[in-house]
């Protein structure tokens, strides 16, 4: 646990001096011209690790489809943003390499898609971004996305002493993203905003927690649960083609609308 502190720490002071997490138009500070250039896509899950299962939908299959249909509209109708993917097939991505693909290739962006579990009554999509949970359904929802660490090799070395399992761990490491909390959330709120009005879906809101992969991400990041499969309905139109259609139709507007919005920011 003294690791974590100590590294969460170091984070928070790296962070809260870099230009980078300074969102453009900052009073204060001489106009710096922002591009969105790069956007990191993250199909949640895969191979070994199924993520959570409906009667017929796995999550790693579920979030992949939406992932590449993300990626699809971006590539097509935005030809000058890199689409870079932590995955394309059903494959075993550990959660600190897929956030080391994001922060390799320098990317503006990071969107994690998932799929939620929890009573067969419960429906809806969440957009989480990093920071406190202050509920225990926030930290269920972390501890159960975070827990895939135990399939991986040495994973108590990799993630300095963290536990999957112990509420302290993430509330320390929700603090190491604070610096891009604000964009994080710019785009959590326009992605909620799509799924809620265009899209159509009940949603249960913008909320936050201690969500490692993101921790790992050095730029605004979001995760997306796109909904319960453990609830028949949404299963049956989360597993169906046009509905995975409709929800990347509705990541992809978010994403057009934040980029377009800060990089609206340079005329001001």
């Amino acid at each position: 646990m003294r690791n974590i502190v100590a590294l969460c720490l170091a984070g928070l002071v790296f962070l809260s001096g870099s230009s980078g997490a300074v969102a453009p138009g900052t009073p204060g500070l001489p106009p710096q011209k922002y591009h969105l250039r790069t956007v990191v896509l993250d199909a949640g899950h895969g191979g070994k690790d199924r993520g959570c299962t409906g009667v017929k939908a796995r999550e790693a299959d579920v979030s992949l489809k939406i992932i590449l249909e993300v990626g699809r509209l971006i590539e097509e109708n935005l030809p000058d943003v890199k689409v870079v993917y932590t995955r394309k097939t059903d494959v075993f991505v550990e959660l600190a390499d897929r956030a080391g693909i994001a922060n390799k290739h320098g990317a503006d962006l990071f969107i994690s898609v998932h799929c939620n579990a929890s009573a067969p009554s419960a429906y809806g999509t969440e957009v989480w971004t990093m920071g406190p949970h202050k509920t225990d359904a926030n930290l269920s929802v972390a501890k159960r996305e975070n827990a895939v660490i135990l399939q991986e090799d040495n994973y108590k070395e990799r993630y300095s002493g963290f536990d999957p399992t112990s509420p302290q761990s993430h509330i320390l490491f929700s603090l190491y993203q604070s610096a891009h909390m604000v964009n994080s959330l710019r785009l959590a709120q326009k992605v909620d905003r799509q799924f809620r009005t265009t899209v159509g879906r009940h949603s249960r809101g913008v909320k936050q927690a201690g969500f490692l992969v993101l921790w790992k991400s050095t730029m605004p990041s979001v995760l997306i649960e796109a909904g319960f499969l453990t609830n028949r309905s949404e299963e049956q139109y989360l597993n169906d083609k046009s509905g995975q259609s409709y929800m990347a139709s509705g990541i992809y507007r978010a994403f057009r609308d934040y980029k377009n919005e800060l990089e609206a920011m340079n005329g001001e």
